[in-house]
């Protein structure tokens, strides 16, 4: 593996940060992009601090010139893990927001792939993978456009899976649970900075909290680098293992669901959102 090279999006915070270092730790030849090169800075200070040597290189997945950059740097696996997350309802989110999202988590990351994948096709080799969501299987109040954007990534993860594979690269997804990172909790920031008419909104987002209880990361940076190892060959990721059931029946309970259902009440998700305390972890 030592002669592998990966690329990892969105290295700069998050997931990707801890995933490029244990990757780095464990021989592999990592490139970390970043969004803005202040991160370059602090990753390079970091991987002198752990003892390990990777590469940082400025990343900007809806960046253009970026994305060109990157498709000559000839990786044999890409963790498209670059994301961002719009908090708010559906009716509330204004229109610049949405676009963001779809333009962060959804057009730069398939672009970016592009590039990567038609190399991987000359040499006959590469391995894809998406840094999804559960998020991308199911959807909750508040959170609709980053799963909007996460459903989107399942398509396409999906059908590169069946595009790509005569030219023997594989594809595979990670769809991580609610986790303990800041990164669910800031989504239900967003409002904050919104360009629209805060009377006009129909929910109190002052009042709102992520409604889940949330994991510690650990298990997600292991099953990360066994993705890329090829240690599992997986399609798709579910971490934690133990929501998987219930995320199965979340995954079906709409084919039973009546559009009268709960009509005039607050829904049981929406309700938790408002008696939740952010950062509050499984027990």
């Amino acid at each position: 593996m030592a002669e592998t090279k990966v690329l990892v999006t969105g290295a700069g915070t998050g997931f990707g940060n801890e995933i490029a270092f244990r990757l780095a730790e464990r021989g592999l030849d990592v490139i970390a992009g970043v969004e803005i090169y202040a991160q370059v800075w602090a990753l390079e200070q970091e991987a002198a601090r752990r003892g390990v040597t990777v590469r940082v290189e400025k990343l900007d997945v809806t960046d253009p010139g970026d994305r060109k950059k990157a498709s000559g740097w000839d990786v044999d696996v890409l963790l498209n893990n670059a994301g961002v997350a719009e908090g708010g309802s559906m009716a509330d989110i204004p229109g610049d927001n949405l676009r963001r999202q779809f333009e962060v988590n959804v057009v730069g990351p398939v672009l970016l792939t592009q590039g990567i994948a038609k190399t991987m096709a000359q040499r006959r080799s590469g391995k894809i993978i998406f840094m999804s969501s559960i998020a991308g299987l199911t959807a909750d109040p508040f959170a609709g456009a980053y799963s909007a954007s996460k459903h989107a990534i399942e398509a396409v993860a999906e059908s590169l899976f069946q595009e790509l594979t005569e030219y023997g690269i594989e594809v595979a997804t990670i769809n991580p649970g609610p986790f303990l990172t800041g990164f669910n909790d800031c989504m239900l920031e967003t409002w904050k900075s919104w360009n629209d008419d805060p009377g006009a909104r129909l929910f109190d987002y002052s009042e709102i909290a992520f409604p889940h209880e949330q994991y510690d990361p650990e298990p997600v940076y292991e099953t990360a680098v066994r993705v890329v190892t090829g240690e599992t060959d997986a399609y798709r990721n579910v971490v934690p293992t133990e929501i998987v059931d219930d995320l199965r029946g979340q995954i079906d309970a709409p084919w039973d669901r009546k559009s009268t259902d709960g009509r005039g009440q607050r829904s049981e998700l929406v309700a938790t959102a408002y008696e939740m305390q952010p950062e509050t972890p499984v027990e």
